[in-house]
């Protein structure tokens, strides 16, 4: 069995007093790898768990102890080095694949002249948080003694549970990590509210609301997919011909995403200077080529002066349109509750420098072959709804599939596969490359899409009862994307709706092509 967080050995009472920086006389550091610091934290456990509490027989030592990714910190005098305080942060699962779920455990303070151990200890969990944050830790429990749920409470923490350890009754507690909610605020969230009066609300075209492109044969006969991405200006700035890269890779991918082969682009790009041009037609140009997306028009000013402001200065700007041809258009908003997501997405690569953890690289290590397969990947496959991986994430995405097929999704942590060189967290919130979130029957065949692999990662489920679909999607009850953990625990990443758009009408219009 997993032994978990004890407790502040005092003063975690009500009328805890304001939490204060270490006094001159104190510090908090990393004990981890320090020999003589970590026997000091021992020893303090030892006394108020074993000798004091009774909550174990001779050692409270246990795997954790042992995992190599288990961080101390610890409170120390300032001379003589004396150890008055620590906490332990690990891997829930020791020697377990991390996926992402930590627990904080073995909190012991003492108090120190004018400073109470509850003090001490708040200061110690607040260092936890900061830790487990760096580690990009998507779940922080703690399971602590019943006592010091007020101590915990007001530290932030929310009280998920009871449960009984060495005969003391416990409570389950846990820091709420918003890492997937903060990322869909920032770049899809404020979607619905700011662009909603421009969106069809009925007819043919509203058929495809949610999707980054729009078939044409909504409008009229067609075999036309047409589809827009923007580049961050400053992306554009920083990188400009990497952002010309990008350009071409995202337009490609959304046309993909619909089922839809690649068959010519527009830019649109505003620079400041000849040089800046130039590095974003050359990125432009590689990607027009290596996606089979040539590039037949478009629009190019040279802004001049240096800023956005009023007057004839201007910053960078890059936006790619994309047009790609079939009759049979994979829409992102026709799963239905039970069906499986899937997630497709390639390994390879790595970080692109300078962006670690946010982007990452898979398309210029692959052949032009190689890319064409796996864009081929859902014209193939035929899911019943399908979304290119964007800023969002994948759970953002996922979440983005969901809203927009008037559902919510589960998402199963363990079964999400990653790449080596990343942890869960930053694969989950990055732009990966090529990736793609499919939703089908369970238990559909998945056609190859060359060397990306295909997984199953989660369900889409039904949205609570009560009300019309979109004034109940709004609401978040059952919507948004959840997380499910290994011990059955189910926690929420992203509460409602990502775009606020809200579902697409359930009935597609039949497809005309000339």
């Amino acid at each position: 069995m997993l032994r978990l967080v004890e407790t502040a050995a005092a003063g975690a009472g009500p009328g805890l007093a304001p939490v204060l920086a270490p006094p001159p006389e104190l510090r908090i550091t990393e004990a981890t790898g320090d020999p003589v610091l970590i026997a000091g934290y021992h020893r303090l456990r030892a006394d108020a768990f074993v000798r004091e509490q009774g909550l174990f027989v001779g050692h409270d030592l246990d795997e954790h102890d042992e995992d190599p990714r288990t961080r101390v910190l610890v409170v120390v005098e300032s001379q003589g080095g004396r150890v008055v305080g620590g906490v332990r942060v690990h891997p829930a699962q020791a020697g377990a694949r991390d996926i992402g779920w930590w627990r904080g455990s073995r909190l012991v303070a003492r108090r120190f002249r004018s400073r109470s151990a509850g003090e001490l200890g708040a200061e110690l969990v607040r260092g936890a948080c900061r830790a487990v944050s760096e580690e990009g830790v998507l779940r922080f429990d703690a399971q602590v003694q019943d006592r010091c749920l007020g101590f915990f409470t007001r530290l932030g923490w929310e009280h998920v549970g009871e449960l009984e350890i060495g005969g003391m009754p416990h409570v389950s507690m846990r820091w709420p990590v918003e890492r997937f909610a903060d990322l869909a605020g920032a770049t899809k969230s404020p979607i619905g509210r700011l662009t909603s009066e421009l969106l069809p609300s009925d007819g043919p075209a509203a058929a495809w609301l949610g999707d980054d492109g729009m078939p044409l044969s909504a409008l009229g006969p067609s075999d036309l997919v047409a589809c827009v991405d923007a580049i961050l200006p400053a992306m554009v700035e920083r990188d400009p011909e990497w952002a010309g890269w990008c350009g071409m890779l995202v337009t490609a991918h959304d046309l993909s995403a619909m089922g839809a082969t690649p068959f010519a682009a527009l830019d649109t790009i505003g620079a400041r200077d000849e040089a800046t041009l130039r590095k974003v037609v050359a990125g432009l140009k590689a990607g027009a080529e290596f996606f089979d997306l040539p590039i037949v028009g478009g629009h190019t000013t040279l802004t001049g002066g240096s800023g956005g402001g009023s007057g004839s200065g201007g910053g960078h700007s890059l936006t790619v349109t994309g047009l790609g041809r079939t009759t049979n258009p994979v829409p992102s908003g026709g799963g239905r509750a039970g069906d499986e997501l899937r997630l497709t997405a390639d390994h390879a690569g790595g970080w692109r420098p300078g962006y670690e953890g946010r982007q990452w690289d898979s398309s210029t290590h692959r052949t032009r072959d190689e890319m064409r397969a796996m864009l081929q990947f859902v014209g193939d496959a035929r899911p019943s709804a399908a979304k290119d991986v964007s800023m969002a994430g994948i759970v953002g995405t996922a979440g983005m599939l969901a809203e927009a097929s008037g559902c919510g999704a589960e998402l199963v942590v363990a079964d999400i596969e990653r790449p080596s060189g990343a942890r869960l967290a930053e694969w989950l919130t990055c732009f990966p490359g090529f990736a793609m979130v499919t939703a089908c029957a369970p238990g559909a065949p998945a056609p190859q899409a060359g060397p990306a692999t295909t997984a199953p990662i989660g369900r889409l489920t039904p949205i609570s009862a009560g009300g019309d679909a979109a004034h109940r999607h709004r609401d978040g009850a059952g919507a948004g994307v959840r997380l499910v953990w290994p011990d059955g625990e189910v926690t929420t990443a992203i509460p409602g709706g990502v775009t606020g758009l809200g579902p697409a009408p359930t009935l597609k219009p039949e497809v005309s092509v000339l």
